[in-house]
């Protein structure tokens, strides 16, 4: 098939664009390859593309272009006959929108939007979108579940991508486009964002720093290891969304609708403690964190857990990677990039 992968310089898009190619699609990333972090690690990501490309099996071309330029976004769609749409492409990051809100609006909205139409008009057979486990907000109930309402999400971030939700579930219902969106629950691994706990805590233990532990390190996360995210992605994109024979408009599930929409959770289903998880961190880099703890950030939420049963149900697959195993992958990829790039002259 032919797939675009919007934000394929990006940690997941990255990952989801790799495996497609290896299997043998033909594969178009989308990408503007902002500063908001290390844009060395974007460009590196990039050439892995197109070195895998390059290789027997599927195909690889790239647009370095804003999804917020229309122009831009309709070009691609003219020059491609996309089968599928994964959409991954996002102003990522909690606590930045409390910074610069502005930025959600371009990428978030207007980006989506552009993506839509452009979905529309070219007939895309399955668009399938990122959004996070962020939308359940104020929602305490545990495991969090898509057949749950969240309409009280706690940050702007979320707010944006509950908006995605629901202009998706639009388009599915006026122009019958079947559109799938995913909610990730604090997705970790190689090539992985340097803001993100992780990254961070193995950059600054390996330093000799202390590392902040919000909430007094009380957090738990279900913490979701990249391989079965970009898994999950695949799969979900390979099954198009259709209306659900069973759906009540009288009794509307969130999860669902009589449009071609669906909306599942991708989580390790397994709530690890903070505290655990700087553990495996200690035990993978064979040395102990200083910890620096420090009260709850605005917009936080203290615990997360996802229920995966309609993923499991409607795709078949469930994430199941230990977090310990995740960790210790992470560390391994972190101290070889690291190393050859500090051997890299200039």
């Amino acid at each position: 098939m032919k797939v675009l992968v919007t934000g394929n310089a990006g940690f997941i898009g990255f990952h989801v664009a790799k495996r497609l190619i290896e299997r043998g699609d033909e594969v178009v990333g989308f990408d503007i390859v902002n500063s908001y972090y290390d844009p060395a690690l974007k460009e590196a990501r990039l050439a892995l593309l197109t070195e895998a490309g390059g290789r027997q099996g599927g195909s690889y071309a790239f647009v370095r272009a804003d999804l917020a330029d229309l122009a831009a976004v309709e070009r691609c769609f003219v020059e491609h006959e996309f089968d599928r749409v994964i959409h991954l492409a996002a102003q990522a990051g909690v606590r930045y929108s409390l910074e610069d809100p502005h930025s959600y609006v371009q990428s978030n909205l207007v980006g989506f939007t552009n993506i839509l139409e452009a979905c529309r008009h070219s007939k895309v057979g399955h668009l399938t979108y990122a959004s996070t486990s962020s939308v359940y907000g104020a929602n305490t109930k545990m495991p969090f579940s898509e057949h749950d309402g969240v309409d009280h999400p706690l940050q702007f971030y979320a707010a944006t991508k509950r908006a995605n939700e629901l202009m998706a579930h639009s388009y599915s219902n006026l122009f019958e486009l079947p559109t799938t969106g995913l909610r990730f629950f604090t997705v970790y691994g190689p090539w992985g964002r340097p803001d993100m706990a992780l990254f961070k805590f193995t950059r600054l233990m390996l330093e000799d720093k202390p590392i902040p532990v919000f909430n007094h390190g009380n957090h738990t996360r279900d913490f979701t290891y990249i391989d079965d995210i970009a898994e999950g992605v695949i799969r979900a994109s390979d099954a198009p969304a259709a209306p659900d024979p069973g759906w009540n408009a009288e009794s509307p599930d969130p999860s669902g609708s009589s449009a071609p929409f669906r909306i599942f959770n991708i989580g390790n289903s397994e709530p690890v403690k903070l505290m655990d998880y700087i553990a495996a961190l200690e035990e993978a880099l064979g040395r102990k964190a200083e910890l620096e703890l420090l009260p709850m950030q605005p917009g936080d939420v203290p615990n997360t857990s996802s229920d995966t049963s309609e993923l499991e149900t409607h795709v078949g697959y469930r994430p199941q990677t230990p977090v310990k195993e995740g960790v210790r992958r992470f560390v391994e990829w972190y101290r070889a990039h690291y190393t050859a790039r500090e051997a890299t002259p200039g």
